[in-house]
């Protein structure tokens, strides 16, 4: 590769498990430098710089060119709405996006009534209940979301999950899955026809060492 090519890398759940399908890609990171507390650090060929960053801002980074490639949610990809390529499905960090509401109380959801749903993700859930005919209003909620229909804030919640543990020791139970999720490979859509031939070397490197696909 004739520059660095920078990938944005989500702090938190993903981080480790994307970091080792890069491994396993052979784009390593020295323990020194994961134990810094630099915001960026460098792989060992120094081909790659990885940048360290909230997981919701990765896609603006690689849609206006700061990263060339990153790695994000598939739910945090779907409400961004960024104009960025996504080639790989890792299989890493997968999870549900659902619709849950008090358990015992089933779904309910009546085109005739506005739904009030709390959630992070309000574009989604807005597509979702329009796509069906049910007007809704939506809460936007940075965290602790379950809260929200315990305390009378709204009537459902639209979340990810992963085992659904949360949602039943708050009294919660999931009514829809909306979507199912995993970490996606985005990249800069400039950068893809510029850097073509090395970001497609990368690309398939990571295809193949990503995790076996499992069959639900």
């Amino acid at each position: 590769m004739s520059r660095q090519v920078t990938i944005a890398l989500p702090k938190g759940r993903l981080q480790d498990a994307a970091l080792a399908v890069f491994a396993r890609a052979g784009v390593t990171v020295s323990p020194e430098e994961l134990d810094s507390r630099r915001l960026w650090v460098d792989d060992t060929s120094g081909r790659f710089r990885f940048v360290l960053v909230k997981p919701s801002d990765v896609p603006t980074y690689v849609e206006y060119g700061t990263a060339d490639v990153g790695v994000c949610g598939g739910d945090v990809l779907a409400e961004s709405g960024a104009d960025v390529h996504a080639p790989v499905d890792l299989r890493v960090g997968r999870c549900r996006l659902v619709l849950a509401g008090r358990q015992g109380e089933g779904a309910r959801l009546d085109a005739r009534a506005t739904a009030r749903v709390a959630t992070k993700y309000p574009r989604v859930a807005t597509r979702w209940f329009h796509a069906r005919g049910v007007p809704v209003e939506v809460v936007y909620l940075s965290g602790s979301v379950e809260l929200a229909p315990v305390l009378g804030l709204a009537d459902h919640i639209v979340d990810v999950v992963e085992t659904g543990r949360t949602l039943v020791d708050n009294g919660l139970e999931v009514l829809e899955t909306l979507e199912r999720c995993s970490a996606r490979l985005v990249v800069n859509r400039a950068a893809w026809q510029l850097e073509g031939p090395a970001l497609r070397a990368l690309v398939e490197a990571l295809r193949l060492a990503r995790p076996e696909e499992v069959v639900a």
